[in-house]
């Protein structure tokens, strides 16, 4: 059966079809936030198969799988990668209005070439297709993101990680800017097993003993310096909620030190301790002139099984109900009342949090740069069509829809670059209807810029990248 995905896909009015078409299309990529393992681009990796490239380690289609009763081993257990990938095909009919159903097809077709319906009949048939094209030299992994026209790419990345693959790719000159990013999530978790051990690497990195919170954010400071060295202009934290505790600095000490002594910290020594850090740390980026990121709101790992048995994204996280304004503002506030609130780019789990985030944003913007806190694109449970549609409704009606940076793939595949294909698809079908609902004029010339400035112009003109 051939794909139900035509060059109008999603377009509803020949308004969005216009946008779509003669703007947004050929627009570059500028991915700011992606899981993509950075070690593959520098060794300009070749995959063995389809199930390498798009089953492993996405978790969301594990959940899908999961859903229909299909055994762990077709999904992340020992059966072979042409069993697994059978068993995705066999999910895909039962995926209807699943964003996946939208995405996988995509993918086949504009990596691939693929224009027919994934299923029980032709998953041989496109499994071994797509084996073979993986097997040519146009199919690495830096082949496959020029394909997409990326432009800039911004990876994950620990605190402790010495970055040698951005700077091999760095040093040899590859077009598409492969950026780090400075993720500081397991130095934020003192709660967690292994926190003494993590502070050990810290300390041997950055050839500073950490003993107490003074040492710690000296470490730290260093490799932020480090990291930005290296081409690092944005940092990012996955965060329940933001921590804004009352705190001072011999309280931050002491905790540090009973954590080293293997003593146990109660849970409101853990928030005066993140609050601490990530204060110091949001002004330490504003000094940088660095974009501060926060993820706000899921539970993670709720399921100790399957956590225990696969580790950490294994696919078992949902949506959390934290209360994020109060805490949020707190936070934003004290570092604005010194002038030391980096931009800033607040994501939501919660679609009821939408509205939160819109107004917040609205909070702390400057009489200097243009949309410096965003509200960030639909993410995790949200980036499908309704979640899109949502997060975009709530910047234009609390804000200037105008200004936004876009989207990104926060994906840990290489073929996922599609997504910005779906959302411009979903964002010019926006603008069309209001065109046509008579919401909005006609003037399709300087809406056409808007679209353009949302898909790539905004984050080119946002995000500080260093010149290659």
């Amino acid at each position: 059966m051939e794909s139900f995905i035509d060059e109008n896909f999603l377009l509803e009015t020949e308004y969005a079809q216009e946008l779509y078409h003669n703007y947004a299309k050929s627009m570059p990529i500028i991915d700011f936030h992606c899981h993509l393992a950075v070690e593959d681009i520098a060794n300009d990796r070749r995959f063995s198969n389809l199930t390498e490239i798009w089953i492993h380690g996405d978790h969301y289609k594990w959940r899908a799988m999961r859903a229909l009763g299909i055994k762990e081993k077709y999904i992340t257990g020992e059966s072979s990668d042409e069993e697994k990938f059978l068993k995705w095909a066999s999910t895909i009919p039962y995926a209807l209005r699943n964003p996946l159903y939208h995405w996988s097809h995509l993918e086949l077709e504009r990596y691939f070439g693929i224009t027919e319906i994934l299923n029980n009949e032709s998953a041989k048939r496109i499994y071994d297709q797509c084996n073979k094209l993986l097997s040519t030299p146009e199919y690495s992994a830096r082949n496959l993101l020029k394909k997409m026209k990326v432009e800039v790419v911004c990876t994950s990345d620990d605190p402790v990680d010495d970055l040698r693959y951005h700077k091999q790719i760095a040093g040899e000159g590859f077009e598409i800017k492969i950026l780090p990013t400075f993720r500081p999530d397991q130095l934020l978790g003192i709660e967690k097993e292994g926190f003494k051990d993590y502070i050990q690497k810290l300390s041997n990195i950055s050839e500073i003993e950490v003993t107490d919170f003074v040492s710690l954010q000296q470490a730290t400071e260093s490799r932020i310096d480090y990291f930005h060295e290296a081409g690092c202009r944005l940092s990012d934290h996955g965060l329940d909620y933001a921590c804004a505790e009352d705190f001072t600095e011999d309280e931050l000490n002491e905790i540090v030190k009973k954590k080293l002594q293997n003593k146990e910290l109660n849970a409101s020594e853990v928030l005066i301790y993140k609050s601490g850090l990530l204060y110091f740390m949001g002004k330490y980026y504003a000094e940088k002139k660095w974009i501060m990121q926060l993820h706000l709101g899921p539970i993670r790992d709720n399921n100790s099984r399957l956590l225990n048995k696969l580790g950490a994204n294994a696919g078992v996280d949902s949506i959390g109900d934290f209360q994020q304004a109060r805490p949020l503002a707190k936070f934003m506030d004290s570092l604005d009342k010194t002038d030391s609130l980096p931009k800033t780019i607040l994501y939501n789990v919660n679609p009821a949090d939408n509205e939160v985030m819109a107004t917040m944003a609205g909070n702390y913007m400057s009489d200097t740069e243009k949309g410096k806190i965003q509200h960030g694109a639909a993410w995790w449970f949200l980036d499908q069509k309704d979640g899109i549609e949502r997060q975009l409704d709530a910047i234009s009606n609390m804000g200037l829809i105008s200004c936004f940076v876009g989207m990104l793939t926060d994906s840990r595949s290489l073929l996922s670059y599609p997504r910005h294909e779906y959302f411009r698809r979903v964002l010019c079908n926006l603008f069309g209807n209001d065109i046509e609902n008579k919401a909005m004029p006609a003037d399709m010339e300087w809406i056409g810029k808007i679209v353009e400035d949302i898909c790539y112009r905004n984050a080119k003109e946002y995000f500080n990248f260093p010149e290659k």
